[in-house]
């Protein structure tokens, strides 16, 4: 009973849920400032449409990051694939059926070379994606030449105006694929393999896993993720914009890294990420409802991400140490009984 009565604890503890009380706290302090605008239903399906393509592009972050592999690209690979399928939409008259397939390769061939880069020619995460972002931002600004692609087909727009049950499709798109992520990541040999990689990859290898192959799968999935975003951040805008995907990246990282400290005490996880980041929407949205200026977005997510990425790492560290001081108390009881045993020996002898 009070095993049950501790993990009930521990699980409701602000260490392992401390989003949720932030947006509780977030929630009641906005209802009692503004409540004729924050309370109002209207808001808060906006909010949860408005969000559903950045927890796209944050599963499409999540992925390769799990594998070891942090994607600074995901901005621009969520911009490159928006452009893409306005092009293929407006300027090659592509029908529906085969634009959005086509996007969505280009997307896994995006991040297939990404990963071919950082597996064969040993270039670092960071520096690949990096790299990749800059191509892909030159690729966006050839293809569109700077400048909004418009004449779209008409019924492309009704994919993100879609609603089921009253809910949008960007929103039923993110459900399904979160449940998917979910599913594989926790629940198939393939996602254990893919948390093994990015915890120690050395040790991986020794235990016979294709280290590699699964970061390249890892940053494909990642590629078809975003591109799936981009296609449709196309049909929400009817038009493709060259200057709203690389928005994307901040937002992405920093729920996943504030994700990373929920539920599964600092390792990446799906649920961490899609709460972390409604939970920053929350405040974000709070903020603009009270009228605070357009750059107080980029500081509460700069601010939101340093705090993250400190949080997780902490919580690494704590756990690291707690289990070296458990080998540590466990060697010294060895150590005294080891010690002890020649006395009772002797003692025994004497009688």
């Amino acid at each position: 009973m009070s095993t049950t009565k501790a993990d009930i604890t521990r699980a409701l503890s602000f260490r392992n849920i401390s989003a949720l009380y932030i947006l509780a706290i977030i929630v009641i302090v906005f209802s009692l400032w503004i409540p004729e605008k924050f309370l109002q239903p209207g808001v808060w399906r906006s909010l949860l449409d408005a969000e559903a393509l950045t927890g796209i592009a944050a599963l499409a972050a999540l992925v390769p990051l799990i594998a070891g592999a942090l994607n600074l690209a995901i901005g621009a690979q969520v911009g490159f694939c928006a452009i893409l399928s306005a092009f293929l939409l407006s300027k090659l008259q592509l029908p529906i059926a085969l634009q959005l397939p086509a996007v969505i390769v280009v997307g896994g061939l995006i991040g297939l070379i990404t990963g071919l880069v950082i597996t064969k020619l040993k270039v670092e995460p960071i520096i690949a994606t990096l790299g990749m972002s800059s191509i892909l931002l030159a690729g966006m600004a050839w293809v569109s030449g700077s400048q909004q692609i418009l004449g779209l087909d008409p019924a492309y727009r009704e994919i993100a105006a879609a609603q089921v049950a009253g809910i949008t499709m960007p929103v039923w798109v993110l459900l399904v694929t979160a449940i998917g992520a979910w599913y594989v990541l926790e629940r198939t040999p393939v996602g254990r393999r893919l948390y093994a990689v990015g915890f120690n990859p050395e040790s991986a290898r020794l235990a016979g896993i294709d280290v590699k192959r699964l970061q390249i799968a890892s940053l494909v999935a990642g590629g078809a993720l975003a591109a799936l975003a981009g296609a449709l951040l196309t049909s929400r805008l009817n038009a493709g914009d060259p200057t709203v995907g690389p928005s994307f990246l901040l937002p992405a990282l920093t729920a996943v890294f504030l994700g990373a400290t929920q539920f599964k005490g600092g390792r990446f996880n799906v649920a961490g990420t899609i709460v972390a980041m409604y939970v920053l929407a929350v405040g974000i949205k709070g903020l603009q409802l009270v009228g605070s200026p357009t750059w107080v977005n980029g500081l509460f997510y700069g601010a939101a991400l340093i705090l993250a990425v400190g949080l997780s790492q902490w919580d690494k560290t704590s756990k690291r140490a707690a289990s070296v001081g458990r080998v540590i108390d466990g060697l010294k009881r060895k150590q005294k009984a080891t010690a002890e045993a020649p006395l009772e020996e002797s003692a025994s002898t004497g009688q």
